[in-house]
């Protein structure tokens, strides 16, 4: 059964999922009225061609990159907390970050997380050239760390591993290290470890 009452949202919505799961590529217009269960031209009444919607889709990612606020009570926590909601916000949705790129948006898109760490780089009490650095420098942390991390899931499985590479003798006589290194890293821990450590070195008068 066709559905009658569909929004422009929901629209939306179900093609940035298709996106997310199976890239620009699987988004069609036939597609997304399967998985709304209504007809081909609701989904053209509500957003257009498909070039159009995926202008939508677009500009719906732009915004929703800007609505990333800081938390904490001292500039450094709140320029971490930046850090943190960005790397997430990349990783969530790689597929229309891509189309993003594609479309020379990126800049604009970074910009309201630029300034708020703008704003927290000068509650630290840095201006001018050393602020815009460290703005720069947490941004590029971020984007450098997502890059590794899609690079490491789409690698081929090493032969060998790490857990075969380390042992006392490769860490230097370090077992405990040896031990910890032949361990999947925790991506998530160190991506806070390394930001923490790059934003207090930065924010240090």
């Amino acid at each position: 059964m066709t559905r009658t009452a569909l929004t422009r949202d929901e629209v939306l919505d179900a093609a940035a999922a298709l996106v997310r799961e199976h890239g620009p590529a699987a988004l069609t217009m036939r597609k997304l009225a399967a998985e709304l269960g209504t007809a081909v031209t609701s989904i053209y009444w509500h957003v257009g061609n498909r070039e159009s919607l995926l202008d939508a889709l677009v500009e719906r990612t732009v915004e929703e990159m800007g609505a990333i606020r800081p938390t904490g009570r001292t500039p450094e926590q709140r320029v971490v907390s930046v850090a943190r909601r960005l790397h997430r916000e990349l990783r969530a949705r790689p597929q229309l970050i891509a189309m993003v790129h594609e479309r020379g948006l990126t800049e604009r898109m970074f910009l309201p997380a630029q300034q708020a760490l703008v704003h927290e780089v000068h509650a630290a009490g840095l201006r001018g050239a050393r602020a815009a650095e460290a703005v720069r420098a947490v941004q590029f942390q971020v984007i450098g760390f997502v890059l590794v991390e899609r690079n490491r899931e789409r690698s081929p499985v090493q032969s060998p591993g790490e857990h075969e590479l380390w042992d006392s003798v490769t860490s230097e006589h370090d077992p405990a290290l040896a031990r910890a290194l032949a361990r999947p890293a925790d991506t998530e821990k160190l991506f806070i470890a390394s930001v923490r450590a790059l934003v207090s070195g930065l924010l240090t008068p």
